[in-house]
């Protein structure tokens, strides 16, 4: 049980870092905003992916793709929003 809530806050830090991130390079944004989509459904399509496949660690990787989504959704609509 444990474990699940590490998880659950691992991917709630995902929106801070984003909006972090966002403020820190706002030039940057601009011109990646296409790949950060991009990488957002490539980790999404991977998470599906995953979801058929069983190993050891696939719940610590479905953890990071989402960490992933989170923080590249986070810093594209930090920057809608400015």
């Amino acid at each position: 049980m444990l474990e699940n809530l590490l998880y659950v806050l691992i991917i709630l830090l995902g929106f801070p870092v984003g909006l972090f991130l966002a403020n820190l390079c706002k030039d940057e944004i601009k011109s990646w905003k296409k790949r950060l989509n991009l990488i957002s459904l490539i980790s999404l399509i991977f998470i599906i992916i995953l979801l058929f496949l069983n190993f050891q660690f696939k719940k610590p990787i479905v953890i990071t793709l989402l960490f992933i989504i989170t923080t590249n959704l986070a810093i594209v609509l930090a920057k809608i929003n400015n």
